[in-house]
């Protein structure tokens, strides 16, 4: 391979990974998608590798969009601001039980939806109640960057709530199921780890009481044309939260637990995600008369295109060589056994995600961890303390994920101040302790079951 492609590839990747921080409110699958027709024009990946990498995101594609599918028409229910004002309401005026149950809103939608999607719905609506409530800018900090936490790192107890996790997943052959058993009880207990950590800091500046009666909405008449289900929910939220809600919360934690029902008898992950989808489409044809052909429009086809570009890139980056220096390198950390393996990985993949981005991180980690010639279990758990390091230490900085970028844009948009410093003085204190402790009960976790 010529010294031209090989700079070529480096470039590309450094000039895609600094335009996406440098113009975060740019869409990303613009220079990623460039960065790649760079490299393939370089060269240093070929149109066989291209079809293989189009066969390793296929399945993780379809049920991630499946995911949004569902996300989408639960919107059209009005379901999460339905579930955001009923959450408000039950914190009774307690500043404190708001910080909770904001935390609470926040890992259900990366549970039900994925973590980019968490962040895109959940923060305009905290920003929206937080105003209705009359909250200065100093006290809508922990609510929106605990959330914010909180939505990205809950990503982590199951593979199916990321693109990039579901991506790794196939390139370690390793099942949906297989990674939720091995991971659900860790990155959970983790994830409480982070909650009471920055509950912690945030407490000195937490609103102790809150005047309910600031966030009350007037009452309104529907528009032309409005479905009386959508107007009954943000005219009267509580009208609308008996057995409907309930249904369609029952329905989709289904089709959820329903992915690794199938991923543990062999039935397709994907198809399983699309059936689910197609249903709650139908359903909501059914109930709100909407036809299913807004979706086209809807899907944020962009992240597929972020993805497989990213993909290329990286492999790029593969076929030079990385890899290679990376297992002469990475390879006396992963064989110290599983506590060293789980430390080390963690710990490595947290700093190249809050140097470039956590989806390049993991998928670079995983790749070399796979040509490392490591035992299964090894491999798994080194694989897993790499999701970890991807979704939880990549939150140190808030270029570490694209979501904390997003997230950053909406606040700035809503007319919220938060700085780099104010975000540093919370992660500082809590992405760190949190990772590690995190991943200490993995290996133990692990250890004792498998």
């Amino acid at each position: 391979m010529n010294e031209l492609a090989v700079w070529v590839t480096i470039l590309s990747f450094i000039f895609t990974v600094l335009f996406i921080f440098w113009r975060s409110t740019v869409n990303e699958a613009i220079p990623a998608s460039i960065g790649a027709f760079v490299v393939l024009l370089a060269g240093t990946v070929s149109l066989s590798d291209l079809w293989m990498i189009t066969e390793t995101i296929g399945g993780a594609a379809v049920t991630i969009m499946a995911t949004i599918v569902m996300a989408i028409v639960l919107e059209s229910f009005g379901f999460f601001h339905w579930a955001a004002e009923k959450l408000t309401a039950q914190s009774g005026g307690s500043g404190i039980k708001l910080f909770w149950y904001t935390n609470l809103l926040c890992f259900l939608m990366t549970l039900f939806v994925n973590n980019d999607g968490s962040i895109l719905i959940t923060t305009p609506i905290l920003l929206m109640i937080l105003h209705n409530l009359g909250l200065k800018n100093h006290q809508k900090l922990p609510y929106l960057i605990s959330g914010a936490l909180v939505a990205t790192a809950s990503s982590a107890p199951i593979g199916v709530s990321n693109i990039v996790n579901l991506i790794a997943l196939k390139i370690v052959n390793m099942s949906l199921y297989m990674s939720a058993a091995m991971m659900f009880v860790p990155a959970t207990i983790g994830l409480l780890i982070m909650s009471l950590l920055l509950f912690l800091v945030f407490y000195p500046t937490l609103p102790k009481k809150i005047h309910m009666a600031a966030g009350r909405h007037r009452p309104f008449s529907p528009r032309p044309g409005q479905h009386p289900l959508k107007y009954a929910q943000e005219a009267a939220p509580a009208q609308v939260g008996g057995a409907f809600m309930r249904n369609i919360i029952l329905f989709v934690l289904s089709v959820r637990i329903g992915l690794f029902v199938a991923s543990y008898v062999g039935f397709p992950v994907p198809l399983t995600a699309v059936i689910g989808s197609l249903v709650l489409l139908g359903w909501r044809w059914w109930k709100l008369r909407i036809p299913p052909t807004d979706i086209i429009r809807k899907i944020p086809w962009h992240i597929l295109i972020f993805a497989l570009s990213m993909y290329v890139i990286i492999y790029g980056l593969h076929n030079i060589g990385l890899t290679d220096m990376l297992i002469k390198y990475l390879s006396p950390f992963a064989n110290g056994g599983l506590l060293h393996a789980s430390i080390s990985m963690g710990v490595i993949v947290s700093i190249m995600s809050n140097l470039f981005n956590n989806h390049p991180a993991l998928m670079v980690g995983t790749l070399t961890l796979t040509n490392m010639g490591l035992d299964p279990v090894t491999l798994k758990i080194s694989y897993l303390a790499s999701v970890i390091g991807s979704d939880i230490g990549s939150l140190l900085l808030p270029i570490g994920t694209l979501a904390t970028l997003m997230w950053m844009h909406i606040l700035r948009k809503g007319k919220v101040k938060i700085t780099w410093g104010d975000y540093l003085k919370v992660t500082i204190l809590v992405i760190p302790l949190t990772v590690i402790l995190t991943l200490i009960i993995l290996s133990y976790w692990v250890y004792l079951v498998f």
